[in-house]
């Protein structure tokens, strides 16, 4: 008989930014994009797709009454529902936005959804603009969740303007934060520049040891145009794909490595990101309390 060496203990796993350009209130035809998309990825061996926000009915809501004719429970609802389907037959992963119905309110979710099925939630913390007509504030905290490919938590938009989600994540042991966005002009945005998005994600990434997975929808939407440039960022927060185009849809690949990212806050012999907080002059949680969700562990530094 060969030998075979045995797998490695922590393989690299290759991820996916999906962008796309959702039709406003088309919830059938934006779905079956998101899956036809998550197909192709699965095909090109991705076991982690993240979707943009809000991508199964669009974001520009012209009243609360649209807005909750579009939204569906999750889980339960027929999108989710199909999402579930795709993961469990395709053996992979998915972090996507939509547009949440709970009893009477609206939430602005990110739905994380594996092959066993289900998973957890997100709900977008800082309403940007509109938003605040339409959507109830998140109230689920900063989950994080423990999946066979690493911990992975979410955020939504406006959410990665806040670094202090990136450290609630890293500080209950995060490998990965699956960013679903409709990204919108910055004012004052100068052309030779990253976008303020990018910017962001990189430094956000950089400081806490965290692989960042934006993808953002691209296009014109009753009058409000995105700027796409989807990205995916490695745990040492230089750029591993994209930024994805500004105006066309497209998909974005990338390794990475759970041990790696975990080893790379140790940045020195003397110097850990993470452990050289000076938590004697703030607070270790920023003040937060980390709600019951998920299936999380407490603070994890490694």
């Amino acid at each position: 008989m060969l030998k075979t060496d045995p797998p490695p203990r922590f393989p690299s796993h290759k991820v996916a930014a999906v962008q796309i350009e959702p039709v406003f209130g088309d919830k059938s035809a934006n779905v079956e994009k998101t899956l036809s998309r998550i197909e192709e990825a699965a095909a090109q061996g991705a076991r982690l797709v993240v979707l943009p926000e809000l991508c199964n009915t669009g974001y520009v809501f012209s009243s609360r009454e649209e807005a909750f004719s579009l939204a569906e429970a999750v889980p339960g609802g027929e999108t989710v529902t199909a999402w579930e389907k795709a993961a469990k037959s395709l053996g992979l992963y998915i972090a996507a936005g939509i547009t949440e119905r709970e009893g009477p309110d609206l939430y602005n979710s990110a739905a994380l959804i594996g092959p066993e099925g289900y998973i957890g939630s997100f709900r977008k913390l800082h309403l940007w603009d509109e938003e605040k007509l339409y959507f109830e504030p998140g109230n689920l905290g900063m989950p994080v969740y423990h999946t066979p490919m690493g911990r992975i938590g979410m955020l939504i938009c406006f959410d990665g303007w806040f670094p202090e989600l990136y450290r609630l994540a890293a500080m209950q042991g995060a490998d990965i934060i699956c960013v679903c966005t409709n990204w919108v002009p910055m004012k004052d945005q100068p052309d030779n520049m990253p976008a303020m998005s990018n910017i962001l994600a990189m430094g956000n990434a950089h400081c806490n040891g965290l692989n960042v997975i934006c993808a953002d929808r691209c296009g014109v939407e009753r009058g409000q145009p995105f700027i796409g440039q989807s990205l995916i960022v490695g745990h040492q927060g230089w750029p591993l794909a994209g930024p994805a185009s500004k105006d066309r849809e497209e998909i974005l690949y990338a390794a990475i490595n759970i041990k790696e990212t975990r080893c790379s806050r140790q940045w020195s012999k003397l110097t850990h990101i993470l452990r050289d907080r000076r938590d004697d002059l703030y607070d270790p949680l920023l003040g937060a309390e980390l709600p019951e969700c998920g299936n999380g562990r407490g603070s994890d530094l490694e």
